[in-house]
Formats: C-alpha cells, structure tokens, sequence
C-alpha cells in the first residue's frame, strides 16, 4: 500500500467520467471509474508510448492539468470534444500538451506562450491545480489553486487573470492546509452535480461542492474505503 506523494490527478470527460493520477516517483498512472466507484483493474500501469504516445517522456514532469469539453471549437459540429490540458516543463520552458480525450491521442505538444493559456506564464510556477468551472455567463472559466493560499479565475474571453484571492473567498477551509496541498481535480462533468477534490500530504483530502466552491467534509482519510484501489502498488 502506497503513500501518495509527489502526484497529479486530472478529470476524464470522455465516455464514463474518470479520474486519472500520474505517479510521478515511478511514472505509472491509475484509472479512477466515477460510476464504479473504484481504480479499474490491472491498475497502476507504466507510462509509455504504448499509453501515452508522445506525451510520455513528459510525464513526471508533470505539474498540473485538467479537462476540458468544446472550448476549442473549430467547426460546428466540435462542440462536444473532449480535451485534457496537461501542463509541464520542457528544456526549461512551460509547454501544454493537448490531448484528444475522444480519439485517445496526442494532438499537440506546444510552448504556453503559443497556446490559448499564455496568460497563466505569470503564475506558471505556482500553480498547483486547475479545474473547468463554466457556467452560463462564464462558458470558459477555470479556477486555478496557487502556492501560498492563494487562486485565480481566468476567463478565455478576457485577456488576463482576475486578481490573486486567498482560499478563504474561494475554497473556505482550506486556508489551514495551504502548505500541504499536492493536487485537486473534478469529478464529474455535470457542474451541478459534481465534487472537487484536493489532496493532501499523509493520505488525505478535502472534498468541495464545485459549482459554489462550498466546503463539503475534510480533511478525509484516503483509503480502500474511500477511493478503492488508488492506495494499490
């Protein structure tokens, strides 16, 4: 039974909603089943071509990622797309992996600067963890959670950030953990219906109603009861 450290956990919006985490101590990643309730089985399994295409040399570089449907839009017919952003360094400059969740498959490795999130560069290196928060006046709005208690709202139709808050505006209850936060990821891709999740060090977590950023039950032991099969070496 592992102790979860050093770990990154993004949303998986096509076909059944999952929950994926990419070890990176040991570059393996797990398979969370939302509907199962459970890590599928034959999970962890390693990072490679074979499962991440051209994205796998970058994996335990990984710093942060999320998941996206239809904010891409390119033709009429785009809308329901499914994309995962995955975040790292590459020859120390800051790089996204687009990956098409639907096709199962690498569609660009490119600098942030290049990319649709050039106005997070300023806050690169604090970010810990982002998650799609859209609603119907802000179709393209994301949260991000940043080093220090702090997080910030970007919305893809401004050209910058809103200003840096501190967790007590936007996730209460948190603010005493801010130094112990390893990732935080979505659950679901009904808003209304939908958990955040932010993990912590020492197998824990904290759980959050989403759509009001309402604190829900924490910190939370992470467990065989708990979330099934993550603990799994």
């Amino acid at each position: 039974m592992q102790t979860l450290q050093n770990f990154v956990a993004v949303d998986w919006r096509a076909g059944k909603d999952k929950i994926y985490f990419f070890f990176k101590d040991n570059n393996t990643y797990s398979r969370f089943d939302i509907a199962e309730d459970r890590v599928e089985d034959g999970y962890p399994k390693d990072i490679d071509q074979s499962t991440w295409g051209d994205f796998h040399p970058y994996a335990k570089h990984l710093l942060f990622g999320f998941a996206t449907s239809g904010i891409d839009i390119t033709t009429a017919f785009d809308f329901d797309s499914d994309t995962l952003w995955l975040f790292f360094y590459k020859d120390n400059v800051p790089t996204v992996c687009k990956y098409d969740q639907d096709d199962d498959r690498v569609e660009s490795i490119i600098p942030v600067s290049k990319s649709i999130w050039h106005s997070l560069l300023p806050y690169f290196d604090q970010i810990i963890a982002g998650t799609f928060k859209s609603s119907a006046l802000h179709p393209r709005r994301f949260h991000f959670l940043l080093e220090g208690g702090k997080s910030i709202y970007l919305d893809l139709h401004r050209t910058k950030p809103v200003a840096l808050k501190v967790f007590d505006e936007t996730l209460p209850g948190l603010a005493p953990y801010k130094d112990l936060i390893i990732t935080a990821v979505q659950n679901d891709r009904t808003l209304a219906d939908s958990h955040y999740y932010v993990f912590l060090t020492q197998n824990r977590y904290m759980r959050y109603d989403l759509f009001n950023m309402r604190f829900l039950a924490g910190p939370l032991r992470v467990s065989d009861v708990s979330w099934p099969g993550l603990l799994r070496d």
